[in-house]
């Protein structure tokens, strides 16, 4: 083990170019790069800690409490897993977590407003204390989001990444869980719908109905798998873990 990371999984990591790009990316992004990388690489530092980033809106710095956290802010805002359009207006964020996916949203441009989904209590904690200051930007829900509504059993561990509807884990609580397309329908337009629910994804994406599927320009999940996804109305590409699907029809001339 290096860090809490396997050996297998720093290998793996260690053949992508994107995770290149991120190390290089941070040089533009965090104001202390070399301190970034090093922990990042490493899995070494105390925790908590504040990485400060540039953003076009100015610098932040979240609180990250463990080395999983900080993974999360070099996926979000150096390896840009969900890299966003500058015109950014709507966003649905389905599993948002601590907030780190939010804040680099609500970081593009003054205009962006977010609908966040988490059920966790702690992270729930986590998140307010990240988006401080954008209040009147966000919506936060405390529920789960799947392919069907009702109470759901919701497993969670030590970190708050990798908890998910049915997994296992060293504690299970019960959640609301709402379906996706009474989430979606009083969305009249959404730029971007990210999906990172620990298992889940694929299933919550493909139960949209096409009414609002036409709605959506973006799509993101997290998926080690190819599905394939309404190929219909969407182009597929994958970058990492993350399934991005780009509406052909919104797509900008």
């Amino acid at each position: 083990m290096l860090g809490n990371r396997s050996f297998g999984l720093i290998a793996r990591n260690a053949l992508r170019r994107e995770n290149y790009e991120a190390v290089w990316r941070m040089r533009q992004v965090c104001e202390r790069p070399a301190e970034m990388a090093w922990r990042y690489l490493s899995g070494r530092g105390e925790y908590p800690y504040r990485p400060a980033l540039r953003t076009p809106l100015g610098p932040v710095a979240p609180r990250v409490d463990t080395h999983d956290d900080l993974v999360t802010v070099v996926e979000v805002f150096c390896r840009l897993d969900y890299a966003a359009p500058a015109d950014l207006r709507a966003v649905v964020d389905l599993g948002s977590n601590v907030g780190l996916s939010a804040l680099y949203f609500l970081t593009r441009n003054p205009h962006v407003r977010c609908r966040l989904f988490e059920p966790v209590p702690r992270n729930v904690e986590r998140l307010r204390e990240n988006l401080a200051g954008y209040e009147d930007r966000y919506e936060l829900t405390e529920a789960a989001v799947w392919d069907r509504a009702g109470t759901v059993s919701f497993g969670v561990e030590p970190t708050g990444r990798y908890g998910g509807i049915g997994t296992v884990a060293p504690e299970t609580i019960e959640v609301a869980c709402l379906e996706i397309n009474a989430v979606l329908e009083p969305e009249q337009r959404i730029d971007v719908l990210k999906v990172d629910t620990e298992g889940a994804e694929v299933a919550t994406v493909a139960a949209i109905r096409p009414e609002l599927l036409d709605r959506i320009g973006l799509v993101y999940l997290e998926t080690m798998d190819r599905p394939v996804l309404h190929p219909d109305r969407f182009e597929p590409s994958f970058s990492a873990d993350t399934l991005r699907l780009e509406n052909r029809q919104l797509r900008p001339a």
